[in-house]
Formats: C-alpha cells, sequence, structure tokens
C-alpha cells in the first residue's frame, strides 16, 4: 500500500510540474506577442540588412545613399558626395522599426483620397539580398499629426505619427557631411596654425600632452589647443549660402587663417577668410569648394601665440605633488602625513602652500629678465615622474619667474608672491599626538 501511495505522489507531481512547464511556456510566448489593441506594423527590416535608400519627391527631386564596401554610408545621388553617417543612421532607425498609429483601411482602390496615387515622397529602402521595400508617403491626416502611408505591396492604409515625414524628407544638402575637415581626433598629431604673428605648431609630447613645437619650443596651455581642435572639428559649411557669392567673396576676403591638422591618415588643410561684413568664408583640402561658415571658427583661429602658451608657472595641476621644496626646507609624502626632517607637519598649512603653487600664474611673458632669487621651489607629482623647478627673483618693483630648462620668462603679480611667501612662512609642526586626541 506504501509503494502505491507513493507512485500516486509522483504522478500527482509530474503532472504538476508538466502544467506548470505548459504554463510557462504559454506565458512567455504570450509575453512575445504583441497586444490584441497594439497598432500594426508598417515595415520591419534588421539594420544591418540596409544596402541602400532612395528617397524620391513628387517634385522629381531623388536622393540615393549606399553603403560603400567599407561598410560607411555615402551619397550616391544626384551627385557622389561623402555622407553625414549619424543622419543616415537615423534615417536607418526609423525605416527598421516602422510602427503605425493606426489602421485605416484593410484596402481601398481610391489611393488619391490619401494622397498616395501620387505620394509627396517615396522611400524605396534595397536590402543585401536584392529584395525591396517601397514605402509610400502621402498627405497629413485631417485632424494633423499623423500622415498615411502604404507599403507599394501591401493593400493595407496606415497612419503615422508626422514625426516620421519630417524625419524622412530629406535631400542631399540634409544628408552631406558639413564638416569642413574629416580628421579623427583620437589620432590627430599635429597643429599648424597660422593667423597672427608666425605660425605656431602644436605637438603631443611623452605624457601625451599638447606642447608649441613653432615657433620655438614652448608649454602649452593644454585647454586652449584641445579648444582649438574642437573648433576645427566642429566646423560645418553652410549650404543655404549661395555658391557662386561664397567663392567670389573668399576671392576677395582677407585672410584670417590658415590650419593644417595631421593624422594617421594624412594631413589636411583649411583657410578662412572674412569680407567687409564680417561673414566668414572657408576653403578646405577635403572638399570641392569654397563654402561660407559660422563666424565663431573664424574668431577661434583668430589667435597669435600668447593665447596658447601656459600661464601656470606649475605642470601638477590637480595631482597631488609628493615632494616639495621651499627654498631649502623639503617636505614629503608619507602615507597621508607631511614629514621634513623627520618630524610630521601639520598637512593643513602644507597643502595651502601646494594650493598657492598651484595657482601661481604669470601676467605677462618676456623675452629676458634676471634679478635677485627670492624663493627658490621644486614640486615632484606624477608618482615621482614630474619634478618642476621654479626660481622667482625681485627685477626692480616687480616679480619675475624662470622655469628650470625653459629660456622663458614669467612676469607675475607683486600680490599673489607676497601671498605665496606669507603662506610658506605660515607652514608649522604637527601638534603633538596627546593634543590631537584632545
Amino acid at each position: 500500500m506504501k509503494f502505491k501511495g507513493l507512485l500516486t505522489a509522483v504522478i500527482v507531481l509530474a503532472a504538476l510540474g508538466g502544467g506548470v512547464y505548459w504554463s510557462d511556456r504559454k506565458k512567455a510566448a504570450e509575453e512575445k506577442e504583441p497586444a490584441k489593441d497594439a497598432p500594426p506594423k508598417v515595415l520591419t527590416i534588421a539594420e544591418d540588412q540596409f544596402k541602400s535608400i532612395s528617397l524620391k519627391k513628387a517634385a522629381g527631386d531623388t536622393t540615393v545613399v549606399q553603403k560603400s564596401a567599407a561598410g560607411k554610408w555615402e551619397i550616391a545621388q544626384p551627385k557622389p558626395l561623402a555622407a553625414d553617417q549619424d543622419s543616415v543612421s537615423s534615417l536607418v532607425s526609423t525605416l527598421s522599426s516602422l510602427t503605425s498609429d493606426r489602421l485605416i483601411e484593410e484596402s481601398t482602390s481610391d489611393l488619391a483620397s490619401y494622397g498616395l496615387a501620387s505620394p509627396a515622397l517615396e522611400v524605396v529602402v534595397t536590402k543585401k539580398d536584392g529584395k525591396t521595400e517601397d514605402l509610400l508617403i502621402g498627405d497629413d491626416t485631417p485632424t494633423g499629426g499623423s500622415t498615411f502611408v502604404k507599403l507599394k505591396s501591401d493593400p493595407r492604409i496606415f497612419s503615422v505619427s508626422s514625426g516620421v515625414k519630417s524625419s524622412l524628407d530629406k535631400t542631399s544638402k540634409d544628408l552631406r557631411d558639413k564638416r569642413l575637415l574629416t580628421f579623427d581626433s583620437d589620432k590627430l598629431t599635429r597643429v599648424e596654425l597660422v593667423a597672427k604673428g608666425p605660425a605656431i605648431e602644436f605637438g603631443k609630447n611623452n605624457q601625451n600632452e599638447w606642447q608649441i613645437i613653432k615657433p620655438k619650443p614652448l608649454r602649452a596651455d593644454g585647454s586652449q589647443v584641445e579648444e582649438l581642435v574642437r573648433k576645427l572639428k566642429d566646423a560645418k559649411m553652410d549650404t543655404d549660402a549661395d555658391p557662386a557669392k561664397s567663392v567670389s567673396a573668399f576671392a576677395t576676403g582677407t585672410r584670417v587663417a590658415v590650419v593644417t591638422v595631421a593624422d594617421s591618415s594624412g594631413t589636411q588643410t583649411l583657410e578662412i577668410r572674412r569680407d567687409k561684413d564680417k561673414n566668414y568664408y572657408a576653403k578646405s583640402s577635403v572638399l570641392d569648394t569654397v563654402y561660407k561658415t559660422a563666424a565663431d571658427i573664424g574668431d577661434g583661429l583668430d589667435k597669435d601665440l600668447d593665447s596658447f602658451r601656459n600661464k601656470k608657472l606649475f605642470d601638477f595641476g590637480f595631482n597631488d605633488p609628493t615632494k616639495l621644496t621651499v627654498n631649502k626646507t623639503t617636505y614629503e609624502k608619507s602615507g597621508d602625513k607631511w614629514m621634513s626632517a623627520g618630524k610630521e607637519m601639520d598637512s593643513g598649512s602644507v597643502q595651502a602652500v601646494i594650493d598657492k603653487l598651484r595657482d601661481l600664474s604669470s601676467t605677462k611673458y618676456l623675452e629676458t629678465g634676471a634679478g635677485e632669487p627670492v624663493m627658490e621651489l621644486a614640486v615632484t607629482s606624477g608618482d615621482g615622474k614630474r619634478n618642476e623647478k621654479v626660481t622667482i627673483m625681485k627685477q626692480g618693483a616687480t616679480f619675475i619667474a624662470k622655469r628650470e630648462n625653459e629660456p622663458s620668462v614669467y612676469e607675475l603679480d607683486a600680490k599673489a608672491v607676497e601671498e605665496l611667501q606669507k603662506t610658506a612662512s605660515g607652514v608649522k609642526a604637527a601638534p603633538p599626538a596627546d593634543t590631537k586626541k584632545k
């Protein structure tokens, strides 16, 4: 009897387990299915299956974008042009999963009532397998906010958000790459700027930091050079400007700057000129003609050498120094403590000196200068890899400074030097341990 009861229990348990299994399986299948009242899909194409997209307007203008052998989008019609990859990707994203607002008609022979007999826009997607999907975009719905669409091969008529129409209603002007320079900023190795004064050349040092190479080796303000690179990277053509007028204005305009950039693929050159009305025009080595451009690119390039020089006396920035010497007194970091001659120093007072050194900047650059030294400063940072030494001198009524192994002379604000001297003289030993506990 016991065996019979056990067998019955096993059978019941198996039945329950099977019921749970099929229940879960049915639930998972239902979750994958769209809701009964969900608006139907108009078009579904995997993004990696797009080969080309044709945008044909009722007016007769046709723009065709296609993928190159390298997998990049390019404009094939009305004439070969480089395409803006993000703009074309937006097209692809819209078409790959196009959902309707609602189904309007299951079938009708009266396409003209919906503006679909002669659609305002016809979008043809050619897939990798050679098959096509032909989307017709008609009139806006009477209530507004939606547009009638249908696939050429599907009798159904749908309404979709008007935003779909605006996202697909593009021309080659909208989809072309509008950049004046196409360099890879991550692989940029050199920038040369000819604007105010002699040519300035920037290059990277062993720490991947921008330095001035020409007209002579100088420390560069990295943030200013990066801002220059950003402006060059973001510089775009104005495709709405009259091409003939742009060519004429460039020919008679005043040269503002010429820039040459070099990355792993080679060099590119951009020349900017300005007309009498302060409009800016650009001629790029990667483009076929002259284009009008925004004023901020011209203003961003119209700079002299001093605009890019590093005004800071020390380069350690926000790195925490591990060693500091003020005149003949040395402070070294040991864990979270500052030590000097075997004694623990008050960390706050040492940090106050470091903060002053971090902010110490020049007010003017001098070709030459000399005087009586008033402060000898040395800072070690970057895990001991960066060692900087600066001598501050009194020259007449002003203070000047020189960095070790650098010809530049920096004029300093007298008040800043006096505050630094006062802060340095205020460094003190840490209070005894028992005093700290109190």
